[in-house]
């Protein structure tokens, strides 16, 4: 998992020649820690077809505003540079899994 900064955040997600998925997270944010090895599994699983991205919304507040990023945790999904899902909350390892196939299908 890349751990992007409002600095880093262009070329680690926008630019990137992969699919990426985003966690906007908090060092407080305990759903935000329940579902990371989810997202660390599933980068893992798709590894070379799949970026897998944190960003700390307490240490970086442009990127964050920019995407309307107002409840944690906050998954979004980006393919081409552009936000193609986004998923709110805490949800089952199964619901990542399956933005991430289609994600991945597209």
């Amino acid at each position: 998992m890349i751990d992007a900064t409002d600095e880093t955040f262009e070329g680690d997600v926008l630019t990137s020649e992969l699919p990426v998925v985003v966690e906007f997270t908090a060092p407080w944010c305990r759903p935000c820690h329940a579902i990371e090895p989810f997202l660390a599994e599933l980068g893992r699983e798709h590894e070379g077809r799949l970026r897998v991205v944190r960003l700390d919304i307490d240490a970086n507040l442009r990127i964050p505003a920019r995407f309307a990023v107002l409840s944690l945790p906050t998954v979004i999904l980006f393919s081409g540079g552009e936000p193609v899902e986004v998923i709110h909350g805490a949800q089952p390892r199964r619901r990542y899994a399956e933005a991430v196939a289609r994600l991945l299908a597209a």
